[in-house]
């Protein structure tokens, strides 16, 4: 299992890395079914403490005042039910989960000095000058506040309809628009904010009732909200807000639930664990799968469904996930099965269930032997793969793998498979003799990017033991493994 888990440690790395950065390199379904088996696998990996690294280039850096992590989540009313039981709040505020771009605006004795996106929860982009057009941000604040104000960059539906229709939901709109270097369309964005957080003065707020009438009082635009005496209260309001969500002016797609005290401790940890996101209830609808694609990362061989194209929270789903051959046996689904579908957090396609197999439906063929060496795939249930060590599926994946793990900035998939597949470079070593000759002979590849690449590969110099074993991508040993063998004392190469 544990040479599973590193596997998908390394794989999320990169495809998060990918994401937040706007160039992803594989669908949303098949970066949850990855995230799904790590779940499951080991549910109390550090991964899903965090958020993935922002290193999109063109806006400069800037450090958070209000971390700005991930929350706990609930997609339905029992689950809700046992993490309320859990923290056991007296009093709850229920506010409307916005389905936008997350935005820290900083402010230095009441003054407005910059506009942040989220990053990776601790740094992120400074879009001052977009921040700047658009509406709801207050410059000057009657109170000589120094901290962070917190919010969400929505697109409404009725400005997308009108504008950005070209964009598959007012969410991809929003970020887009956040982050265009131009600023143009910045000024069609709304900022509505929930949090804050004062950083000269250790009590400002007693409650977070206050906290929201504070942020009203200074001309914010604040999230909508409902005082609670009970979860089940929690749970009718969502029931509520759920009947009438289309008519609502800015997509949601849920509530966030805290206690109406403030815990400073919590709000610290990358994933505060006294507040949750309780999501929305899935919609599903029916479809029939067409077929089956097996993504390969690395050695393994993951299945994708192709279904009947059905609407799903606003965008047509072609694609969705199968998770790995165990589903397809647990589920019994057949090419040509009538099945249902959901989206998971609105976002990632699944196959739930099959509804019915018509008379014309038939196994799904599953790959017998690896696509590029030609080696028998070994089935264990949960994953297949291919077992050759010597693959060069699995040689690029290491070389991809120690790009990562050493965090090689600019070093994309893209350059590295060229370079790969003109057997440039085969080994790990083989990066290190690299020139700026060898990259330029690639189209789009201009010496000053070259030589940037090289750069940002020779400054990792010094490397932690654990980063460096994991580089190597050795079966069954990862980064979280080997900090445990150093630790234990084995701290010398």
């Amino acid at each position: 299992m544990s040479d599973r888990v590193n596997e998908l440690v390394s794989l999320i790395r990169h495809h998060q890395d990918a994401y937040y950065n706007g160039q992803p390199e594989i669908p949303d379904a098949e970066f949850d079914l990855l995230w799904d088996e790590l779940r499951r696998l080991d549910p109390s990996n550090e991964l899903f403490a965090g958020v993935g690294p922002d290193r999109a280039d063109g806006w400069p850096k800037r450090e958070h005042l209000m971390l700005m992590g991930s929350q706990e989540k609930a997609a339905d009313p029992d689950a809700f039910l046992r993490w309320a039981a859990k923290v056991g709040h007296e009093a709850w505020i229920a506010q409307y989960k916005l389905d936008g771009a997350s935005i820290e605006l900083q402010y230095r004795e009441g003054v407005f000095v910059c506009g942040v996106t989220r990053g990776d929860g601790r740094v992120g982009d400074d879009v001052t000058p977009n921040v700047r057009r658009m509406r709801g941000v207050v410059r000057k604040l009657p109170d000589r506040f120094t901290g962070s104000v917190r919010g969400e960059v929505m697109l409404s539906r009725h400005v997308h309809r009108e504008k950005h229709a070209n964009k598959a939901n007012t969410r991809n709109a929003a970020n887009g628009l956040m982050k265009r270097k131009d600023g143009e369309g910045a000024s069609d964005l709304d900022v509505i904010v929930y949090d804050a957080v004062e950083v000269t003065r250790d009590r400002f707020y007693e409650s977070e009732p206050q906290k929201l009438e504070w942020l009203a009082a200074c001309g914010f635009s604040v999230v909508e909200h409902r005082l609670c005496d009970s979860p089940e209260r929690v749970i009718g309001w969502r029931d509520e807000v759920a009947a009438r969500r289309e008519e609502l002016e800015y997509d949601i797609d849920g509530l966030v639930v805290k206690g109406v005290g403030i815990d400073p401790d919590d709000m610290r940890r990358a994933r505060p664990e006294k507040q949750s996101a309780f999501k929305f209830e899935l919609e599903v609808a029916a479809s029939t799968l067409l077929g089956v694609e097996w993504s390969t990362s690395g050695a393994t061989y993951t299945p994708i469904g192709l279904i009947e194209p059905v609407r799903l929270a606003g965008t047509t789903v072609k694609r969705a996930s199968l998770v790995n051959p165990r589903l397809i046996r647990e589920l019994d689904i057949m090419i040509g099965s009538r099945i249902a579908v959901t989206k998971r957090g609105e976002i990632i396609p699944k196959i739930e269930c099959v509804l019915e197999h018509p008379a014309e439906a038939k196994p799904v063929p599953f790959p017998s032997a690896c696509e590029r060496c030609g080696t028998a795939l070994v089935d264990e249930d949960t994953r297949l793969y291919c077992p050759n060590e010597t693959c060069p599926k699995r040689a690029y994946n290491r070389l991809r793998r120690w790009l990562v793990v050493l965090d090689i900035r600019d070093f994309g998939e893209a350059i590295l498979r060229r370079l790969f597949e003109a057997g440039r470079v085969a080994t790990i070593a083989d990066l290190y003799t690299l020139t700026v000759l060898d990259l330029t002979q690639f189209e789009r590849m201009g010496e000053t990017l070259a030589a940037k690449i090289l750069r940002n590969l020779a400054a990792v110099r010094e490397i932690p033991l654990a980063r460096f074993v994991a580089g190597f991508n050795i079966e069954g040993v990862g980064e979280l493994i080997m900090e445990k063998v150093v630790a234990a004392g084995y701290s010398r190469l």
